[in-house]
């Protein structure tokens, strides 16, 4: 299905003033275009709107059948016929050519060129001549490389682009034929050839292959077919024998139509070889290749019709690269074309292929024509189709697809972009009387059109003819009246931007029945511009600011369409909306808030967009107003959400009396929940009524309460510029109800609601400590934590925190800043980490009356722990530490840990401990590697860094001393050298 619009994508018309009625034309780069007539080439400038000024003429060796233009290397190619002979050639540095008949110099492909006759290849044209065994049908450049591809009868030949060095100031362009392609049982019409993606295309067939690189090698490389191909020939050769034998006219067989993607085209029976005839470099070397599409059109036989009538035309690969993001600031970091995705255009006379062929084959648009096209160009944005008399302009998918290429996240709540399978649209038709040709670069379409009497055809061919893949063009008779008149012309293309605006008032007329069509034409607008944005590297930064604003506006139009539909895509508001940059605030703005028929309806997409977005603090705070209609609007549309959205942040500056309304609604209408409770008590502390905020957190066990909390995390914890802030609920729980407020917080740890790292932030900042500093809440928390043994709490790191709080505040007689929620007992009969008390402990505690309470419970907590943990272990020595028996430290620390050794002994032997190193260290290890076992490579490591430090402290005598007597000499040289040579000879 093809939608219909009359929009105006083509802008001012000029007239190319060519002498000759041009017999080829083509156009590229940044502002040629070339017109061939007779044995002529005339060479335009084409800038802007301004006339067309010529720049250049040069004779061809004949006329011009054939004519391409690569931008890559500025050279222009064409196939010339003489006396019934073909010539292919190449016409490099024509921007030079002063005159037409000044002097062009003449050579052969591969042809070194001497010093003395280098100067006059760089300031005048020269002609490269490319001789080929076979008579060239078609040529086509590669946009990127600029190697060219030539198709002959059942090969294709291909010439990679080079530079012969002459000097460091100059080198010469050349090609080296490199590879020849041999498809049997095909003659080639078209061809196109990028980045090494080949197409080629019969009268009824279409086949694309991948070239691949191989391995690195200087041989011939030859690729033969599966032989399930060469059975699939063979049975088809002998078919056609059968056909031949058959024929008469009685009888019209003709083969089926048939379509193949990716590997399966391997059995489209046609013969593929790949014959490496070249020296070109490895990264350019293909030695084999990969099918990628094969389809075969079978000819109408219903009605009696010329052959013209079901060839195949207007072949092209087009390729787009990749970009960057669109919210880039227009600079381009490389000038580098990376491919990015691939599509390959053909056509019939009445429908059109669109296919997309990188990483996926799959057919992306069908184009249905009103009337017989007789040729068509695809542009990133467009695909520009003639007829007989109209130029008519459809849309394309190729963005749509690319922006799915290049970024992964597409399609989802952050990003989004109009499908691929979108109805394609005709912008226009419009009428242009005989056309015959056209082309397109840049902004720019070339028309070529002719008024001339409608061609007899002097007979009609029996369809049976059609069969054949070979040339069955019929001739036709011109009546003998004088020479028609013909124009050629330039159709100037509007700005993206321009065009886009015509489309969003177009629109316009769709916004109040909130039909697709809407949204259907916005979409295209906003293909428009990300197609345009993709061919950045054709910008000037103002142009790409304009379309980046263009761009952001159409996801704001495209987000208010799906916010106004109830569908099953109504969810699309929110990425479109995000990528729109507008505020929560400016889309509510976009908002109709009218009633009708006494009812208020809001559809499915804004209540989507405004749901998510309040979830995902976006540190906006809406007004009174705003904040007011979102309650209402929840209200309205889904109920259930009301206590959600009152806790958001967004939500702050509601008037709370509004909230309370709402909420006691939700209690008279039988919506009666823990989490209403817990928002009427949080909404009556920011009143000020804290009877009625008492009475509700009364009115639900404390059990209850907690999994209110999980349901609603931000009734507690709320998320501003990153940053974590308690709520005011949260803070009066903290001097109220403490335990509540722990197991609350731990419930939320339990459920994935809060990461570990969090609820230790938030505590901090609940009770205004700074990061060095624990509060006892936070060691609450963790005594919480132990006893419900979290699955994802590592224990080890809870042991650690928990045992240095404890010795902290003993070493410091640092009371706890609350009351402990746990005693020692209580830890004890709910954990099994902690084990009994040692008696001795009870005497020694009880042995002082005056003794600090919370001091004795630290010192309950902290004895228990075990030496076979490591916090245990660590515990210890901190204690061992703290007594100076650092040689029993060691002695743990080589046993247990050694790991840990050295970065003990850096820590804690200083000043008048420093000895140890060489007195205990030192002796300790070099005694444990004598005896060996797993640990050896620790102590090794371990007293290397032990006989640096010693090095480095003692002289070069008492370093000796210390040294083992039975050590190795070899061992030890390096430290004593370093021991030597530490102080300057004097």
């Amino acid at each position: 299905m093809v939608q219909l619009y009359n929009l105006h994508p083509f802008g001012s018309q000029q007239v190319v003033p060519c002498k000759l009625e041009p017999d080829r034309f083509c156009g590229g780069g940044r502002d040629a275009l070339f017109v061939a007539a007779g044995c002529k080439v005339e060479a335009f400038a084409v800038a802007g709107q301004e006339l067309c000024q010529p720049r250049c003429a040069f004779s061809t060796l004949g006329r011009v059948l054939r004519l391409a233009y690569s931008e890559a290397g500025d050279y222009l190619v064409a196939i010339e016929e003489k006396n019934k002979a073909t010539f292919l050639r190449a016409y490099v540095n024509w921007r030079n050519k002063r005159t037409e008949n000044s002097r062009v110099c003449i050579r052969m492909i591969g042809h070194n060129v001497e010093g003395p006759f280098s100067k006059a290849f760089r300031d005048q044209m020269y002609i490269i001549e490319m001789p080929l065994s076979e008579a060239p049908l078609c040529i086509s450049c590669c946009p990127v490389k600029g190697d060219l591809l030539v198709g002959c009868t059942n090969k294709l030949v291909l010439f990679s682009l080079k530079y012969q060095i002459i000097n460091e100031e100059f080198s010469l362009l050349d090609f080296e034929r490199s590879l020849i392609i041999h498809i049997d049982n095909i003659t080639p019409v078209e061809v196109s050839f990028c980045v090494g993606y080949v197409a080629v295309m019969s009268d009824l067939e279409v086949l694309i292959v991948k070239l691949e690189s191989g391995p690195k090698n200087g041989e011939r490389v030859h690729h033969h077919p599966h032989k399930t191909n060469n059975r699939i020939r063979r049975t088809e050769e002998g078919i056609s024998n059968e056909i031949s034998q058959l024929e008469s006219d009685d009888f019209v067989i003709c083969q089926k139509p048939l379509e193949l993607l990716g590997e399966k085209s391997e059995q489209s029976g046609l013969s593929v070889t790949l014959e490496s005839t070249g020296l070109a470099d490895e990264k350019r070397k293909y030695s084999h290749f990969q099918h990628l599409l094969y389809r075969r059109f079978a000819p109408d036989i219903s009605s009696y019709v010329l052959s013209d009538d079901i060839k195949l035309h207007s072949l092209q690969l087009l390729p787009i690269y990749q970009t960057g993001s669109l919210t880039s600031d227009g600079k381009n970091l490389s000038q580098e074309k990376e491919l990015l995705s691939l599509f390959c255009f053909f056509s019939l006379p009445h429908v059109g292929y669109l296919y997309m062929v990188v990483k996926s084959v799959e057919l992306m648009s069908v184009y249905q024509y009103p009337e017989k096209s007789q040729q068509a160009v695809l542009t990133p944005q467009f695909l520009h189709v003639i007829t007989s008399n109209n130029l008519q302009c459809f849309t394309v998918r190729c963005s749509a697809a690319a922006a799915r290429e290049e970024d992964p996240y597409m399609d989802t709540t952050l990003k989004a972009c109009p499908p691929v399978s979108m109805d394609v649209c005709a912008l226009r038709i419009q009428l242009f009387i005989g056309l015959k040709a056209i082309c397109h670069f840049k902004n720019h379409i070339i028309l070529l059109t002719k008024a001339e009497p409608e061609a007899i055809p002097e007979r009609r061919q029996s369809p049976k003819r059609l069969l054949s893949r070979k040339d069955t063009s019929v001739k036709i008779k011109i009546p003998p009246v004088a020479e028609a008149g013909w124009n050629l012309y330039i159709v100037n293309t509007i700005s993206p931007v321009q065009l886009y605006k015509e489309m969003v008032d177009y629109s316009n007329t769709y916004k109040t029945v909130k039909t697709q069509s809407c949204i259907h034409l916005l979409s295209e607008a906003h293909l428009l511009v990300r197609a345009a944005l993709m061919d950045a590297s054709q910008l000037e930064p103002g142009e790409k600011a304009e379309l980046l604003e263009a761009f952001k506006e159409s996801c704001g139009h495209l987000g208010d369409c799906y916010s106004r539909l109830d569908s099953q895509h109504s969810h699309l508001t929110l990425p479109y909306y995000k990528m729109s940059g507008l505020s929560m605030a400016e889309v509510l703005a976009r908002t109709d808030w009218t009633v009708e028929d006494g009812l208020q309806k809001y559809e499915r997409g804004l209540i989507f967009y405004i749901n998510h977005s309040l979830y995902e603090n976006l540190d906006e705070e809406l007004n009174e107003e705003l904040a007011a209609k979102v309650v209402q609007m929840f209200y309205v549309a889904e109920p259930k959400q009301v206590p959600h959205i009152l806790c958001s942040p967004s939500m702050k500056n509601i008037n709370p009396l509004t909230a309370m309304s709402y909420l006691r609604k939700l209690d008279t209408s039988g919506f009666s929940s823990i989490l209403v409770t817990l928002t009427k008590a949080a909404v009556a502390l920011k009143m000020g009524d804290l009877d009625m905020h008492r009475n509700e957190m009364k009115s639900h066990s404390e059990m209850k309460l907690v999994c209110g909390f999980i349901l609603e995390p931000r009734l507690l914890i709320q998320q501003r510029k990153g940053q974590i802030v308690p709520t005011e609920l949260a803070l009066h729980l903290k001097e109220t109800q403490p335990g509540l407020l722990v197991a609350s917080v731990l419930g939320l740890q339990k459920n994935n609601k809060i990461g570990i790292e969090e609820a230790d932030s938030f505590f901090k900042v609940l009770c205004a400590k700074d990061e060095d500093t624990i509060p006892q809440l936070l060691v609450d928390f963790w005594e919480a934590q132990l006893v419900a043994c979290l699955p994802d709490v590592v224990l080890q790191e809870l042991f650690f925190k928990l045992t240095s709080q404890y010795i902290w505040r003993l070493s410091k007689r640092q009371p706890p800043d609350t009351t402990p929620l746990r005693t020692s007992e209580d830890l004890i009969n709910a954990c099994s980490h902690y084990g009994l008390i040692y008696p001795w402990v009870h005497v020694v505690i009880s042995s002082d009356s005056l003794a600090d309470k919370n001091y004795t419970e630290d010192l309950s907590k902290l004895q228990p722990l075990s030496e076979d943990t490591i916090a245990g272990l660590s515990v210890h020595v901190l204690c061992r530490t703290r007594l100076k028996e650092y040689e029993q430290c060691i002695d743990i620390l080589l046993e247990r840990c050694p790991e840990a050794v050295i970065p003990y002994a850096n820590h804690e032997l200083k000043e008048e401990n420093r000895t140890l190193w060489w007195k205990k260290l030192l002796p300790e290890l070099c005694q444990r590697i004598k005896c060996g076992g797993e640990k050896y490579q620790l102590y090794l490591s371990s007293l290397k860094e032990t006989l640096s430090i010693v090095a480095v402290e003692l002289e070069l005598k008492d370093f000796m001393n210390v040294l083992p007597e039975d050590g190795t000499a070899t061992f030890f040289l390096p430290y004593l050298l370093y021991c030597s040579r530490k102080k300057p000879l004097t």
